[in-house]
Parts: C-alpha cells; sequence; structure tokens
C-alpha cells in the first residue's frame, strides 16, 4: 500500500446481477458488483476517505470486473488475495410492488479466508478496522479471521467497527450472536438494526435497553436505527441523541441503505467528527442514497454531501 490507509473493510464482494422488473418477465439482467461490507467501503471512498478492502477473490470470469471496479472507487486493493473458488453472486428485481433478491453464496472464494490473510503491520497503522456478521458466517476460517484481526487492531489502540447484519435468509441467529461473543471484547463500535438485530437477536425492543445492553458489554458507541421512530440512536458516553432519517419524501429504494450509513459514519469518525455529529453526517449520506437505484450506484460523492450539509445548518 504506497499510500496512508486510515480504514480497513474485512468483506466478501459479490456480483450483482439486477432488473428492473420481476425475474420471470425480464430478459437483461445488468452486472455490477456489491455486497455489505463493498457498499460501506465504496461510501467511505467516495466521501474522500482512504480505505482498503481484505477478502479473496475467485479466478473465474467475474475477478478482473471485481478488481477494476474496486480500483475506480479508489479502494486500495492490495490486500486481496485470489484462489480457485467461485465469486459469490446475488440477483435483485425491482418493480413498483416488489423487490426480489436471490442469493448464491456457497464455498465462494472468500469462505476461503482464514488467519493467514492478516497483514498486522497494516491493522497497526489504521484509524479503523470494519466488518459484519456475514463475514463471519461464511466459514470458520472466517469467523478467525475478523475476531484475531479485532484482537490485534483493539491491542494497538485501533479502533474496531461492527455490525451484526443479521440476515435470516443465509445465516443462523445463534451462531450470529456467539460470533459477535467472540469479539464482542475486541469493539469499540456496533451498528445495530432495531427490527433485525436487536429483536431477533438479543430480544430487546426498547431503545434504552438495547443501547444499555450494549454498553454493559463494554462498546463505547452505540448506534441503532429505527424504522419505527424513523431515525438513528447514538450511545456515547452515558447520552443518548436522536437523529432524524433525512428527507424520507423522496426515498425510492432502500436497498443497502443502512451499510451506506456505516460507511458515512465511519468516515467522519476518522475525520474527527463526534459519534452525533458522524450519526448527522451518515444519515445525509444515506437519505441521498435511497433518492436513487442501486445500492453502488446510488452512494452520493463528498461534494453532493457537503452541499446538503450546509442547507441543513
Amino acid at each position: 500500500m504506497e499510500q496512508k490507509i486510515d480504514i480497513a473493510v474485512i468483506g466478501e464482494c459479490l456480483i450483482e446481477l439486477s432488473a428492473n422488473g420481476t425475474l420471470a418477465d425480464t430478459s437483461t439482467l445488468n452486472k455490477y458488483f456489491g455486497g455489505d461490507t463493498v457498499t460501506t467501503a465504496v461510501t467511505i471512498a467516495r466521501l474522500g476517505g482512504n480505505v482498503t478492502y481484505l477478502t479473496k477473490v475467485g479466478n473465474d470470469g467475474f475477478s478482473e470486473f471485481i478488481l477494476s471496479s474496486l480500483k475506480k472507487e479508489n479502494i486500495d486493493t492490495s490486500l486481496i488475495k485470489s484462489n480457485d473458488e467461485q465469486n459469490g453472486m446475488y440477483i435483485l428485481s425491482r418493480t413498483p410492488e416488489k423487490k426480489e433478491l436471490l442469493y448464491y453464496k456457497r464455498k465462494t472464494a472468500a469462505t476461503k479466508l482464514s488467519v493467514e490473510d492478516i497483514d498486522e503491520d497494516c491493522i497497526k497503522k489504521l484509524k479503523l478496522i470494519y466488518s459484519t456478521g456475514v463475514v463471519q458466517s461464511l466459514s470458520a476460517g472466517a469467523r478467525e479471521l475478523v475476531r484475531e484481526s479485532f484482537r490485534i487492531a483493539k491491542e494497538n489502540d485501533v479502533l474496531t467497527a461492527y455490525d451484526p447484519n443479521y440476515t435470516s435468509c443465509f445465516m443462523n441467529s445463534a451462531d450470529t450472536k456467539e460470533c459477535f461473543e467472540e469479539i464482542v471484547d475486541y469493539t469499540d463500535i456496533i451498528f445495530l438494526s432495531l427490527k433485525n438485530d436487536a429483536a431477533q437477536l438479543y430480544d430487546v425492543s426498547s431503545m434504552d435497553k438495547v443501547v444499555k445492553y450494549f454498553w454493559d458489554k463494554g462498546i463505547k458507541i452505540v448506534v441503532v436505527k429505527s424504522h419505527i421512530d424513523n431515525g438513528y440512536y447514538t450511545g456515547y458516553k452515558g447520552d443518548i441523541s436522536f437523529t432524524e432519517f433525512y428527507n424520507t419524501a423522496r426515498t425510492i429504494d432502500t436497498t443497502a441503505s443502512g451499510d451506506v450509513f456505516n460507511g458515512g459514519f465511519l468516515y467522519a469518525l476518522t475525520k474527527g467528527y463526534t459519534p452525533h455529529d458522524s450519526a448527522k453526517f451518515a444519515a445525509v449520506v444515506s437519505g441521498l442514497q435511497t433518492q436513487n437505484y442501486g445500492a453502488i450506484q446510488a452512494i452520493p460523492y463528498r461534494d453532493a454531501v457537503m452541499e446538503k450539509i450546509g442547507e441543513t445548518v
């Protein structure tokens, strides 16, 4: 890595094939790239952050597309290794009435991630490292990689951030909770969906109880996304603040908006914003993304974000 890297993201880059119509009727699928952590990494990069991505890609027909796409987004790829497995994929279709989403994630290249892929010197120089429960669910090796990366970061005063990102279609709730327990002692920041994470994994639906639960676990910054209240709760140093979703009247596609929010928050935090102000910044980033179609395609760039933030001051 030639440039100074502030943030490392551990994850899996997936191929996205999408259609603006039902899968039964469409004759064309558009090719993109995506995945929860990739979306977060792209958000950081488009805001001007220096971010590296750690994963494995398969030597199939999509490998060059994945690597070139990440590089075009100014994401450092020096930690990415390749193997002979296939790359993961999801197929997405949208109509005004519904959204269809199919995943193909068995025996993919990223399932071969392991502690051997850790660059300890790189971690020690970072400001922050981020991963999700989706990554841990890939394999025992990926799970160990996340745990050891967080441990090394914590021991070297590097911030760690985590999102369970529980997705019932390919994740087991008991395993997801167990994965988090393995890294809780090394985690500084946690992002949670009130509906998908707090309620389904921990059977907690009260906002105060959610934040206190994770504070008691030793986590410094707790961010909870609540679609019931249309906003984000940020718990830090005994205080809980609330930030409304940004300009929801113009929302047309919320695909991956939570991952985009995480990227905006982590970028702002590493630039010196307080946790509360980071949430306000990230709300604008995520809100702008929901005003267009596509998880990656709709992520705004820094100038657009700063223009809107100027309007809200």
